[in-house]
C-alpha cells in the first residue's frame, strides 16, 4: 500500500494523575469519558471505545500504563476515509508513552492500534491506517509491505499536489461491507492456494479467474491489479 501523511491531526492536552483513572473531555463530540485502567469493562459505542480498545490492547501487551485526565480536539473528518479512528488510537498511545519510560516504536505502536481495532471495537482493518499514522513523514508517501512491516519513504514530487475531494459521502467501517469483503479476498487466496492475494500473479490470476465466484472474482480482480498499480506508483 501507498498511504502518505496529511495536513490534519488529532491532539491530547493532559496531565498526569496520582491514580490509574483516565478522564477525557472531547471538544469534538462534547462528551467525557471516564474509566479505571484496572477494570476498562468491556467494549462499547463511541469515541471513547477509541482510547479505551488502546490502552486495553497496550496493557494485554504488558505495557504499564498511568491514569491521566485531558482534552482530545482534531480537524480529522470523520467517516471520510481519512483515517480518524486510527488518529485516535495513535494520539492514544502517544499519550500513555508520554507517560511512561517504555520507548515509542512506531510499527509496534500501531500493531496495538490494529489490535485495537480488530478485538476491541470489531472491526477487522488491516495495518495501513495505523502505520501511517504512527510513522508517515511530511512530503512523503509510505511503500509498506503489509506482511514484513518493512517500510520505504518514496518521496512525492515537488511539482505534484495530492487533492483530497470531499465527496460528502460518510462510511463507518464497523458498519460497512469491509469485513464481508476481507473474506471474500480470504475465499480467492483459499482458491489459488496461497496465504493472500499479494501472492497471486496477474497473469496467474486470468488463467485461473473462471473457477470463482463472479463477485469473488471481481473483488480479486481489484487486490491483485492495485498491488501490481502500487509499486508501479512508487
Amino acid at each position: 500500500v501507498l498511504p502518505m501523511a496529511i495536513d490534519r491531526a488529532v491532539w491530547i492536552a493532559l496531565r498526569p494523575r496520582a491514580d490509574r483513572q483516565v478522564r477525557v473531555s472531547s471538544l469534538d463530540f462534547n462528551g467525557e469519558l471516564v474509566f479505571d485502567l484496572e477494570t476498562p469493562g468491556k467494549p462499547g459505542q463511541g469515541w471513547g471505545e477509541y482510547i479505551k480498545g488502546t490502552a486495553w490492547a497496550l496493557q494485554e501487551a504488558g505495557y504499564d500504563l498511568h491514569g491521566w485526565e485531558g482534552v482530545l480536539g482534531g480537524d480529522v473528518p470523520i467517516g471520510g476515509g481519512l483515517s480518524s479512528s486510527a488518529a485516535m488510537e495513535l494520539a492514544s498511545a502517544r499519550t500513555f508513552n508520554a507517560l511512561s519510560d517504555w520507548e515509542w516504536n512506531a510499527p509496534r505502536m500501531a500493531l496495538i492500534g490494529q489490535r485495537a481495532e480488530n478485538e476491541w471495537i470489531g472491526m477487522k482493518c488491516g495495518i495501513m491506517d495505523q502505520m501511517i499514522s504512527a510513522a508517515g513523514k511530511a512530503g512523503h508517501a509510505m511503500l509498506l509491505d503489509c506482511r514484513s512491516l518493512e517500510i520505504d519513504l518514496v518521496t512525492v514530487p515537488g511539482n505534484v499536489s495530492v487533492v483530497i475531494m470531499d465527496t460528502a459521502t460518510r462510511r463507518e467501517l464497523v458498519d460497512s461491507a469491509y469485513n464481508e469483503r476481507r473474506a471474500q479476498c480470504q475465499q480467492a487466496a483459499a482458491y489459488f492456494g496461497v496465504p493472500a492475494l499479494r501472492d497471486v500473479s496477474l497473469e496467474t490470476f486470468e488463467a485461473r479467474q473462471d473457477g470463482l465466484d463472479p463477485v469473488v472474482r471481481k473483488r480479486a480482480r481489484h487486490i491483485v491489479t492495485e498491488n501490481e498499480r502500487t509499486l508501479m506508483a512508487a
